[in-house]
């Protein structure tokens, strides 16, 4: 079977049935996005078997989600997420004054994507935006003249749009976080590179957070393709004091990993032991010991070897002229 494999829990004494998330997806009859909101929203639970590993789905958890009649389909339509214009109609109010909220902040948004002129389109719940449209409070903010200050914050280019979904991002990761170097990486994957270096001094700490980093669905292409540039920015913290909680928050995440286990690093190389050269001693043998029972110096031994060479040479010249004296 392909998706629907079973783990065990070590030291455990019975199986613990998971899925992966796609295949929970299709049993409870839902779209991939609305299966991937509803985790978000902490409406499906997921389980990690390891840190950085893809997460799962316990069948005690789909059971639940399926419960009696209707509750698939109430699950269903808590996690529609709407565009500008589905919306706008939905809160009564124009696409422009859809867009002003949110780009002032009060409507967050809950995903996006880019469509194929690679522009952002931002989705949003349409169950908050009908709880935003029911309150008494806005009233003056979906009719009438909004507030100066508001008017003049847009007119100077004001978007908090990233921002707020980059906050709800965050606290999702951090719930889905159930390890605290896999929080760290978190933070740190809302934060540039550059930052990262200046807290996380350590190379292999950096490449373990790198390596924790969550991969967020919304990129498209390869990472260096202009897709993944955009949502690359989108990611990114860019206000001063967004990235001041972020700092602050990656450096308590990274006192409580480390309290909690090292980074993963190389193991130390072992040096070899230095050569050195072998001073075997070897027993002169019987012939080059004297009467004295010592072994000769290299020098003598070299004179007594000359020795008996000359007196060979002398003794086979004797030998031939006796021979000729012999001859008739």
């Amino acid at each position: 079977m392909t998706g629907d494999t079973i783990t065990q829990d070590v030291g455990a004494t019975t199986a613990r049935p998971t899925v992966t998330q796609g295949w929970a997806a299709r049993e409870l009859g839902l779209k991939r996005g609305e299966f991937d909101l509803a985790v978000m929203l902490g409406r499906i639970r997921t389980v990690g078997e390891t840190p950085g590993g893809r997460r799962r789905v316990t069948r005690e958890e789909i059971d639940r989600v399926r419960g009696s009649d209707g509750s698939v389909e109430a699950l269903r339509e808590g996690v529609r997420a709407v565009g500008t214009a589905e919306g706008a109609e939905l809160m009564h109010i124009s696409s422009a004054r859809f867009t002003r909220l949110a780009r002032a902040g009060f409507l967050t948004p809950v995903k996006f994507y880019l469509n194929r002129y690679r522009a952002v389109v931002w989705l949003y719940l349409a169950e908050e935006l009908a709880h935003f449209a029911e309150s008494e409070l806005h009233g003056t903010l979906l009719k009438g003249r909004m507030p100066e200050t508001m008017r003049g914050q847009l007119e100077e280019g004001q978007d908090l749009r990233a921002r707020n979904w980059r906050g709800r991002h965050a606290g999702f990761l951090l719930r889905q976080s159930e390890d605290a170097w896999e929080r760290a990486a978190a933070m740190a994957s809302l934060l540039d590179p550059v930052q990262i270096a200046e807290i996380v001094r350590d190379p292999y700490e950096r490449a373990y957070l790198n390596r924790l980093r969550p991969v967020p669905r919304s990129s498209q292409g390869g990472s260096d393709s202009p897709g993944a540039h955009i949502v690359e920015k989108i990611m990114t913290a860019d206000a001063p004091d967004e990235i001041r909680w972020l700092r602050s928050s990656l450096l308590i995440g990274l006192v409580q990993a480390r309290a909690e286990r090292p980074a993963p690093r190389p193991a130390p190389r072992v040096a070899p032991e230095p050569v050195t050269a072998s001073m075997e001693w070897r027993a002169p043998s019987d012939a080059a010991v004297t009467d004295t029972g010592t072994a000769p110096s290299p020098a003598t031994a070299a004179g007594t070897a000359m020795a008996s060479a000359s007196g060979s040479v002398h003794e086979s010249r004797g030998l031939m002229q006796w021979l000729r004296r012999r001859r008739p």
